[in-house]
């Protein structure tokens, strides 16, 4: 067999299904909708989360304590991460985190914690550090930057009292 052998098998386009063209069709009548039933009418549809009326997942599950969606994600590194994989005198950036894979999901704001020990002197960027890793990141001749950070949401703020 030859590639030129089977060029009338093949269907660039699928037909569409042309329904209600009489019984001999196969799909005349009710045009492959049934008799009756949910579907059988125009305009049906449900909603996404419809499980055949059975009680819907989102609502079986157990919800506990609370969730503030308005809290900003935090990406974290420790310091133990910064001497592993800069070289003395390079510069820390979310952006190189980010390329050396210390730091690749999705963050509002960048933390650099003050977990192990650091010996180089590294220019790091971020936009918050706990009180150990500057410590430890100026001890060892570092520089520390802060970056401007995402302000979180207040909501319901007290507007000031007319005079």
């Amino acid at each position: 067999m030859n590639i030129h052998d089977i060029h009338e098998g093949i269907q660039k386009f699928k037909r569409r299904k042309r329904l209600g063209r009489g019984p001999g069709s196969g799909l005349g009548k009710t045009s492959g909708r049934g008799h009756n039933g949910q579907h059988s009418r125009a305009g049906a549809s449900q909603n996404v989360n419809f499980q055949g009326g059975a009680m819907p997942m989102f609502r079986r599950i157990p919800k506990r304590g609370f969730n503030n969606k308005f809290a900003l994600m935090v990406g974290t590194v420790n310091v133990s991460d910064l001497e592993d994989n800069f070289e003395s005198g390079e510069e820390v950036t979310p952006d190189a985190l980010r390329a050396k894979d210390l730091a690749k999901y999705r963050y509002d704001v960048l933390k650099i914690l003050g977990d192990g020990e650091l010996s180089k002197k590294l220019k790091v960027s971020a936009h918050k550090f706990s009180k150990s890793a500057r410590e430890k990141i100026e001890k060892a001749g570092g520089e520390v930057v802060e970056l401007p950070g995402k302000k979180p949401v207040v909501k319901n703020k007290m507007k000031s009292a007319k005079k």
